[in-house]
Formats: C-alpha cells, sequence, structure tokens
C-alpha cells in the first residue's frame, strides 16, 4: 500500500486536494475517520461566494465590541471559560481588521475568491453533480435603510476594485422573487455572481465518488497516527507516501502541533437545523438577514437555519443557545414549520488570526504540505485551494501567487 501522496482530511478541501493531484497523475490516498464531507463540510450555509474579496473581520467599534461583550448578541456568544484563552488570538484578529489592514488581506484574498465559481464548475462538470449547483446569487436583506445603505457602498466599493457583481432590490421587487418572506423587509442586495449548494454533503461526496474513479484511494483512518516519512495507519493497515498533505481542518494543529509548528488556528463554532415550510410557502435562494445575524437556505432536506459565531472550546458540548434565540424571528421572516433534526447541528470554522488560509509547503519537514484554515469560506475555496496546492506540489506555474498563504507568515 504506497502511494505518492497522502491526503488527511475528507471535508470539501481535503477532497478537492485529492482530486487535483489525481487528476496530474499521482496516486493519491484520501484518509479520514468519516466518511468525506461529514464534518465541517456537512453543516454550512452552502454559499460558494464570489463577493467574499472581503473575510470576515472582527467589529473594531466600541459599541460593537461592548455588546459583544455582554454575550447577548444574536450573531456572536461566548463560553466564559474558553475566553482567557482565545483572548491572545482574538487580539491578533482584532489587529488585523483594522480597515488598512483588512483592505491589504482582501488584495491577496481575492485572488483566490476570483477563481471560486469557475473551479467548483470545472470539478461540477467532471463529477456529474449538475443538480446540486444553483446559480443566481443569493440576497442579504435589510429592516432599515441605514444597514441597506451602508452595504450598497461596501458592494459598490468591491464592484470598483474586484468587479463583485450585484444589483440592489427594493421592497417590491424584493416580495416578488422572495413572496414568503416578511413584508417588514425593506430591500435586499442579491450578490448575482455566487453560487449556493442544495446539499453541500452531497457535493462533497460527488467530488469523492469522482476521485475514486479517477483510481484514488478512500480509506477510514487515524490521521494522528502521521508519521514522518509518511505514513499513517488505515483500516487497510499502515500505508506509505512519499508526501503527505494536513487538510483537518479545524483539527489540523493537533497534529502540526505534534510535528512541532506553532500556528495559531482557533475555531469558530456554529449551529444549523432543518425545517418544513409552512402554507406551501417557498424560499428560491439563500436568504441572509444581516442586522439580525442569521442565514436561512433551501436545502435537500428543508430550509437550513443556520447561525452566527460562538467562541468556545473545539471539542465543548453544544450549546445552541443561539440557535433557540433566532429561531423565533427566523419564523416571522419566513413561515417556517416543525423541526426536521432530533438536535441542532454543530460545526467548526478553522481561522487564522489573518483571515487567510494556510495553503503551502511545511517548512520544518520535506513533503509536507498545509491546506486549511478557510474560516467560513471552506466550501468556497475547497476546489481553487486544490488546484493551488497540487500545481506547487507538482511544479507546475500556480494559478495565483502562492506566498500570501504560506505558513511562514506565522514565523516569529
Amino acid at each position: 500500500m504506497k502511494f505518492d501522496t497522502v491526503v488527511l482530511g475528507g471535508g470539501m478541501v481535503g477532497v478537492s486536494v485529492a482530486v487535483h493531484l489525481q487528476q496530474r497523475g499521482l496516486r493519491v490516498a484520501l484518509v479520514d475517520r468519516k466518511a468525506p464531507g461529514n464534518e465541517t463540510s456537512l453543516g454550512n450555509a452552502g454559499l460558494i461566494q464570489r463577493e467574499g474579496v472581503y473575510p470576515y473581520a472582527l467589529p473594531r467599534d466600541p459599541a460593537t465590541l461592548l455588546r459583544y461583550a455582554r454575550n447577548r448578541s444574536l450573531d456572536v456568544r461566548y463560553h466564559p471559560r474558553a475566553l482567557p484563552k482565545a483572548l491572545p488570538f482574538l487580539y491578533r484578529y482584532w489587529y488585523h481588521s483594522r480597515a488598512d489592514r483588512h483592505a491589504a488581506i482582501a488584495r491577496s484574498y481575492a485572488t483566490l475568491i476570483e477563481h471560486c465559481v469557475s473551479e467548483h464548475r470545472a470539478l461540477v462538470e467532471a463529477s456529474g453533480a449538475h443538480a446540486l449547483l444553483r446559480p443566481g446569487g443569493w440576497l442579504k436583506v435589510f429592516r432599515s435603510a441605514r444597514a441597506q445603505q451602508a452595504e450598497l457602498r461596501a458592494a459598490g466599493q468591491w464592484r470598483d476594485e474586484y468587479g463583485v457583481a450585484f444589483e440592489s432590490l427594493d421592497a417590491a421587487q424584493l416580495r416578488h422573487d422572495e413572496p414568503s418572506l416578511s413584508h417588514a423587509l425593506i430591500g435586499a442586495l442579491r450578490y448575482t455572481d455566487a453560487h449556493s449548494v442544495s446539499d453541500p454533503n452531497a457535493l462533497v461526496t460527488a467530488y469523492a465518488r469522482y476521485f475514486e474513479k479517477l483510481g484514488g484511494r478512500v480509506l477510514t483512518g487515524d490521521a494522528t497516527t502521521l508519521q514522518p516519512h509518511w505514513s499513517v495507519e488505515t483500516e487497510l493497515g499502515r500505508i506509505d507516501a512519499q508526501s503527505a498533505v494536513i487538510a483537518l481542518g479545524p483539527w489540523s494543529d493537533v497534529l502540526t502541533a505534534r510535528l512541532g509548528y506553532a500556528l495559531p488556528l482557533a475555531v469558530k463554532r456554529g449551529y444549523h437545523m432543518h425545517y418544513a415550510a409552512r402554507d406551501g410557502a417557498r424560499l428560491n435562494q439563500p436568504v441572509l438577514d444581516a442586522e439580525i445575524g442569521y442565514l436561512i437556505a433551501p436545502m435537500a432536506r428543508g430550509i437550513r437555519l443556520t447561525t452566527g459565531a460562538e467562541v468556545a472550546y473545539r471539542d465543548a458540548p453544544a450549546t445552541p443557545v443561539q440557535l433557540d434565540a433566532i429561531e423565533p424571528i427566523a419564523r416571522q421572516t419566513f413561515p417556517l414549520g416543525q423541526r426536521l433534526d432530533q438536535e441542532a447541528w454543530l460545526g467548526r470554522r478553522p481561522c487564522t488570526p489573518d483571515m487567510m488560509p494556510i495553503i503551502g509547503p511545511a517548512n520544518r519537514h520535506k513533503d509536507l504540505w498545509f491546506a486549511f484554515g478557510h474560516a467560513h469560506h471552506g466550501l468556497t475555496l475547497g476546489p481553487i485551494t486544490g488546484r493551488l496546492l497540487a500545481e506547487m506540489m507538482v511544479g507546475d506555474v500556480p494559478i495565483v501567487d502562492p506566498s500570501p498563504f504560506r505558513a511562514e507568515r506565522f514565523s516569529s
């Protein structure tokens, strides 16, 4: 059982890396403890965010920070016990969120975002997953003219800087496009170049099946057993590979720390629940209620309600207080029926303090590569990350400059 590469992690990023390496003629094993797409990639909003050129920053204005500190906000909550350990990371996140630093980050980040839809479409075409992809964008809806004007100004800036396409909808147009939404909403902004997915888990599964069709192997195994140079325990016993890729999402630092790397990785936890729609109501596209802090999206299982961020220890027990708090508001916005899941799903977003993923070679081990830290954009950036890393690994000219995403940026 010898391979050219073993990819550790079966989420959107890991599967995409494995596909692109297999496409380039390498013999690849994809190893995870679960079937592909059954951890973080299972429970997101299903957005491929072509507009997401500015990664999600930490607010810096005192009023918002004070609101968060009170721990009653609908969009951000924290576990008090986890806060002391999280504060150094949050400070660095706050530091990088200053407007000029955030703009500099966007100049690098946008090089990945630019290719997110086209790279997904290429894998959708190859894997035959057309039915899962939904073009036409998504909506950010507003309850006040002030919030709507602020978003229009930001969208105009993104359009001028990075070609982000959008359209503004007044109340009448919004009611025409989404007649089941509350009439209390005064309008919306649609990011038209973005796509969405009706079942993120099914999309990862489709890409994984395509990987197997190309000759790749999907194996159940324990990534933490990775040993230089390079082997890992799987259902078939210990397998060997010339190179290894760590794409374990929020668990990546467990393995990188064991190998001697001090990479600043934290998690933002989030929850979702599926609902039936009442009275024949229909939702045509994902809708973000930006002023409250939740998103509803039409999914194969029903209407998925997703929460904002929870700062907590990665593996602490679930505390879906945000979901319980926003559900009554979401029911007023869209006629949600009964819950379809027995319990809320809990996911973990792997985050770096400068809001950019870590993509590229490890600097202390030969033939070890990193692909993690995509925060809210793991689904969005999986395929372009896979292409970029595969090009680096086989010596091709990379599609974008990889230097901003290297792990060395965090070296002291």
